[in-house]
Parts: C-alpha cells; sequence; structure tokens
C-alpha cells in the first residue's frame, strides 16, 4: 500500500488533489480504508483517464462518422436459422455436441451491475420476472447448462462439463456468491462455477474532475462489459480455461431470458467456419431500430450504433426487399480461447472508450450529499464487441428473435423489455413447443382453447423447465396428443408422472 504522502503527490500530479479535500475530517479508520481504495487505483493512468473522459464527452459522436465506408457482412460469413438447410444445420448441431462433449466448450456470463433499473438493489440475475415457477434468471440458465451437458453425454456417451464464468462487478460479486451457495449452485458443481471480479474506474466530471461520493469515498463504476478483457487477466480465468483443456467460449448477457447456453449450432457453425469471433444477430424489425448493426467499416468488422447511421443507409434494402444493414446485435457472441488471449495480452488496451452520461450522487465542497436531477458525471466504458475489429476470422449467426431474445432492461411500465415483455417471450415460447409436440389446451372448466396468431399472447400459460426440454426437443413423448388445462408446469416430477401414466 502506497503511504499518504506518495498519494498526495500522485493526486497533485494528476490534477486531482480536490479527492483529499476532507482527509482531516475522516476518523483513523476511514482514512486508512480510503488509503488502500486510493492505492489501488492506477495512479499513473488517472490524469489520461480524467482528460479522455471530458474530451469525449464533449465531442460526442457523430451521425454520420461510420456511414461513409459501411458495408454489409458478406453473404459467406452468415449462417441462418431461418435461411439454412437441414442437413446444414444438423451438421453444425452434431460439431457443436461434439466439442461439448469433449470439455472444450465453456459459457461466460457478463453479470453486469446491480437491477437499478428494474428498481431492485441486488444483482439482475437474481431476479425473478413472475413465471409460475418463480425461478430467476440464474436459475433459468444454471439449468440450461445441466440440461445441455445431459444431451451431450446421451449423445456420445460421456460425462462432460460446460464451465460457467460469471464476470461481476465489485457490487455483486459477494452477493452473487452468496446467491448461489444459498441455491447450492442450482445443481452445478461448485468448482465449475468461477466468478470474478472486472476493474472499477473513477466517475468523472464534465470539467474532468474525479467525483467524491463521500467524503472518504471515489464514485465508481465497472469499466463496462469490455473490461472482460483486463479482467481475465487479473484473476487468472484465462489459465483456468486452460487447465479445464476449454477452446471455445459462448459469452453472452445476463438480461436475456431466451439465450440458449452453450448453443450447440452456433458452437458447430462456428468451429466448422473455423472462425476466431462470431456474433449471434437478429434481423431488425424496422429501419430506425434503436439496436446496433453488425458490419463492416473499411473493412473491418464492427458494431455501428444505430445513431451513427444515416437513414437513407438505415433503410437500404436488397433485391429481395430485406434490409442491407439488418444484423442487430444482441450481445452474444463466440470466441476462441486463442482470440481471447491475444485480445486480452495484446489489443485490450486498444479497445475504444465509450461515453455515458449518468446521474452520480456526489459530496459538494461543504461536504454536503446531492443527488442530481441530470446528467453530472461521466462513465468510461468499453464494450465487448469492440474486439472484432481483431478477429482474423469473423462470423454472423442469425437466429430468430422471438426464440432468442428477449433482454430485460427495464421495470414494468417501460413499453419494451420489461419483466412483463420477458415473462412473456418465455411462455409464449413454450407454449409453441407444446403445441408444436401435439399437445392441445383446456381452460379451467375444461373448455378448448384456440390457438391465436404467433404475434398475439398465447391463450394458455405454460412453462416447461430447462431440466426437462433444453430447446423445445423430446417434449412429443411427454405431450403429444394431450389436453393440458392451463396453466401447466412442466417441471422433472410433471415429466415423471407423464411418462409413468404411458
Amino acid at each position: 500500500m502506497l503511504s499518504f504522502e506518495e498519494v498526495k503527490s500522485s493526486l497533485e500530479h494528476a490534477g486531482q488533489s480536490h479527492i483529499l479535500q476532507f482527509w482531516p475530517e475522516l476518523s483513523g479508520d476511514d482514512k486508512s480504508t480510503f488509503l488502500v481504495e486510493l492505492s489501488q487505483l492506477d495512479l499513473h493512468e488517472l490524469r489520461e483517464h480524467c482528460e479522455l473522459a471530458a474530451e469525449s464527452a464533449k465531442a460526442g459522436h457523430s451521425a454520420t462518422a461510420a456511414d461513409q465506408e459501411i458495408e454489409p457482412v458478406s453473404s459467406e460469413f452468415i449462417g441462418s436459422i431461418r435461411k439454412s438447410d437441414q442437413t446444414a444445420l444438423t451438421g453444425w448441431e452434431n460439431e457443436g455436441f461434439l466439442q461439448i462433449s469433449q470439455n472444450r466448450v465453456a459459457v461466460l456470463l457478463l453479470a453486469g451491475g446491480q437491477g437499478t433499473r428494474l428498481g431492485v438493489p441486488y444483482p439482475k440475475g437474481m431476479y425473478n420476472v413472475g413465471l409460475p415457477s418463480s425461478k430467476t434468471l440464474y436459475q433459468i440458465q444454471a439449468e440450461r447448462i445441466r440440461k445441455i451437458q445431459e444431451l451431450a453425454n446421451a449423445k456420445h456417451g460421456s460425462k462432460c462439463t460446460v464451465a460457467w464464468y460469471i464476470m461481476t462487478s465489485e457490487f455483486t460479486l459477494d452477493p452473487t456468491k452468496k446467491f448461489f451457495q444459498e441455491n447450492k449452485y442450482f445443481g452445478l458443481d461448485p468448482s465449475d462455477v468461477v466468478m470474478f471480479e472486472q476493474r472499477m474506474i473513477p466517475a468523472v466530471t464534465f470539467d474532468g474532475k474525479v467525483i467524491l461520493q463521500d467524503k472518504g469515498k471515489i464514485a465508481m463504476a465497472p469499466d463496462g462489459n469490455g473490461g472482460l478483457y483486463r479482467a481475465l487477466v487479473d484473476n487468472k480465468v484465462l489459465e483456468d480455461m486452460e487447465k479445464r483443456g476449454v477452446e471455445y467460449l459462448h459469452i453472452y448477457c445476463v438480461d436475456n431470458i431466451l439465450v440458449k447456453m452453450a448453443d450447440p449450432i452456433f458452437i458447430g457453425f462456428c468451429v466448422s467456419k473455423g472462425a476466431d469471433c462470431g456474433a449471434k444477430v437478429v434481423e431488425k424489425t424496422y429501419p430506425a431500430e434503436p439496436v446496433g448493426v453488425v458490419c463492416k467499416v473499411k473493412g473491418v468488422y464492427q458494431v455501428v450504433e444505430y445513431s451513427e447511421l444515416r437513414p437513407e443507409t438505415a433503410e437500404q434494402r436488397d433485391p429481395g426487399g430485406e434490409l442491407v444493414y439488418s444484423a442487430g446485435n444482441i450481445c452474444n457472441h463466440f470466441f476462441t480461447r486463442t482470440f481471447l488471449n491475444e485480445v486480452a495480452q495484446k489489443f485490450q488496451g486498444q479497445l475504444k472508450q465509450h461515453v455515458a452520461l449518468k446521474k452520480v450522487p456526489f459530496v459538494d465542497r461543504e461536504g454536503n450529499l446531492v443527488k442530481p436531477t441530470k446528467p453530472n458525471g461521466i462513465k468510461m466504458e468499453k464494450f465487448v464487441f469492440d474486439v472484432f475489429q481483431f478477429s482474423r476470422k469473423f462470423v454472423a449467426f442469425e437466429v430468430l428473435r422471438e426464440e432468442e431474445f428477449s433482454p430485460l432492461k427495464n421495470a414494468d411500465g417501460a413499453p419494451l423489455d420489461t419483466p412483463t415483455t420477458a415473462r412473456r417471450s418465455l411462455l409464449a415460447q413454450h407454449y409453441r413447443w407444446a403445441m408444436a409436440a401435439g399437445a392441445s389446451f383446456l381452460d379451467a372448466q375444461g373448455k378448448a382453447l384456440t390457438p391465436r396468431p404467433r404475434d398475439e399472447d398465447p391463450p394458455a400459460v405454460c412453462e416447461i423447465s430447462p431440466l426437462v426440454s433444453f430447446f423445445g426437443e423430446g417434449l412429443e413423448q411427454l405431450l403429444g396428443q394431450k389436453a393440458l388445462t392451463t396453466p401447466f408446469l412442466l417441471d422433472e416430477d410433471r415429466a415423471k408422472e407423464l411418462l409413468q401414466a404411458q
């Protein structure tokens, strides 16, 4: 730990001496705690960080900066659930299961921060969207891992493990660990669930000054999901992957309730193409939809934000009438371990810093706590997908939005991406699976329910445990020709009852 004089000198050099303005008022214990926190900062990079944040906030971003030399991803580098024939899909799935069965595949969760926008003080993965089973996002994902292991084992006579790496922040590591411990890791082996912490960086005012959250504490924020690459090195996660024999990573964000963990089709497609980096995408629903687009700029793959595209570019269509720039990014990626290691060791320092303007509580010059009503601070973030540019063989894989993408970002009351929309997406998917398996549904009075168009809410509530079916497979034997009463919950116990009744 640095001495007070060393810290003071470094802060003065960085132009941040105001950080110590309340030092004389702190107790002995508070001084010790604050000194530890300050010693952990990279004080040599502090001036550069603060200056960059202020300059970036002033510059904003150009609405057409990425629009001048843009082109779509070439068709030969795109796979598609919608457009590929069944032979190709089966081949990719078989390849993916083979890799999973050999312990060469792991999943890595970008667990995000606390569920502030959802109105809760705990990590988003602990959120319960109100399913009949009351399962949280973490439980749903854990059970999907268990099921994909079971399917790979049955297919190849193996006993495989899909390790689960979970990147948390300083605020969420302890509650996440406690939650998993209390729930006995949802049936997974604790040694196969590896949690690690990303770095925290100071929030900065518009004039480049570090914000004090309290008299003896800096306002800190995670460095974005692109902080993954530095965190992999800091926490020796890449070494752990190598020891386990992991060669391929499926990386995703916690808030997608429909995420297909270690998706064998996606993994198999990427491996078959010899890709070192891949992205799942969904077709944009309309030209101005506010999602980033996977494309090429000056021959380099990247995600271009919707705000950086001119309307006439976003509205371009091909001869078949489809949008030219339709590959919507959903933060769902494939990386080889070799590529991850290369990025972490060589390129992570080159990643673009993105500006997020936030309302950051602070203490004013008199030491009073202020809760701002409008953005007053800058949080700098890196994005996980900004490494596409370093890929030697990049591919994209288009999936169906209604089957694989329904993010949870906002509290109920917002128009999109709420607990209600996430719950509806999952239950609608499970209803479609049941109908495809040959089931029908009855209301509480035993009256048959009429199927509705796919774009409407299903007439019945149906939830299927991931432990019963990973992605709709194996349901014909359980549900075929059966009339089910809504609400219907198909868990492991109910599945056993249905099998015994046959």
